[in-house]
């Protein structure tokens, strides 16, 4: 448990892509007192900095996790499939589903019910790791069903309902030399019983990969976009009423 703590915490990953999505979150209109669902929440630590945005509540499908998410805080963690949100319809102002919806089947599904639980003119931000052709023994390990390019992940939202209001890449600095990695290990037979590498490792390893995911975030932040990258990030908006958008 501690050591799950420890990586949510300190990983640069972890660490770099919160700072990612505060720099997209800092550019939405939320009303006080939003709701807001990170819907695949894991250990709850991105309901620590969603809460100060509004009222928050998670879904995650590991019933252990989802014990550490509700011991972070006063959070209403529930356990389920992001397929069937145990929410009402037209619940939440903002929805986070931080790289989930390649672990389920039918995304366009995943998508749809996403929908369902988002109020008219709701946002949504996904991320998805990018690229199938960097798919390797790393999605296996971590279940994933599949890796995205903007015109997939760009028809999924559009298959549940939702309108594409941005799209950019991220973790752009480190593409070459994971894309060479991963590559090169296709050479290789799979491995059996081959888990991700999730240790935290020492400080200034973790400080200096984190460190271009920060530059990103700043880029990000004056509302510009990335080429290219490992991950893929989407803002979309659950159409309103009154078709308007509220981007600045």
């Amino acid at each position: 448990m501690q050591a799950t703590l420890a990586v949510d915490e300190h990983h640069w990953w972890y660490r770099g892509r919160r700072a990612i999505i505060a720099a997209e979150l800092a550019r939405l209109r939320l009303d006080p007192g939003a709701r807001i669902l990170d819907a695949g929440c894991g250990s709850g630590r991105t309901l620590l900095e969603l809460a100060a945005l509004g009222e928050v509540a998670g879904i995650e499908l590991n019933e252990d996790a989802a014990a550490l998410a509700r011991a972070r805080g006063p959070f209403d963690v529930r356990v389920g499939r992001l397929e069937q949100l145990p929410f009402e319809d037209g619940a939440f102002d903002l929805i986070t589903c931080l790289d989930v919806i390649e672990h389920t089947p039918d995304d366009g599904v995943t998508m749809r019910e996403l929908r369902r639980v988002a109020k008219p003119g709701a946002w949504l931000l996904v991320t998805v790791p990018a690229y199938p052709l960097l798919w390797s023994q790393h999605d296996e390990a971590n279940h994933h069903y599949r890796r995205y390019v903007r015109g997939t992940l760009r028809a999924a939202a559009l298959a549940g309902g939702w309108r594409v209001e941005r799209m950019t890449s991220f973790n752009g600095l480190l593409l070459a030399p994971a894309a060479a990695f991963r590559l090169s290990r296709r050479r290789r037979p799979l491995q059996s019983g081959y888990e991700p590498d999730v240790n935290v490792g020492p400080a200034w390893l973790n400080g200096a990969l984190e460190w271009p995911l920060r530059l990103e975030a700043r880029w990000l932040t004056r509302g510009r976009t990335l080429p290219a990258g490992l991950s893929l990030l989407a803002v979309l908006q659950n159409p309103s009423l009154d078709g308007r958008a509220a981007l600045p």
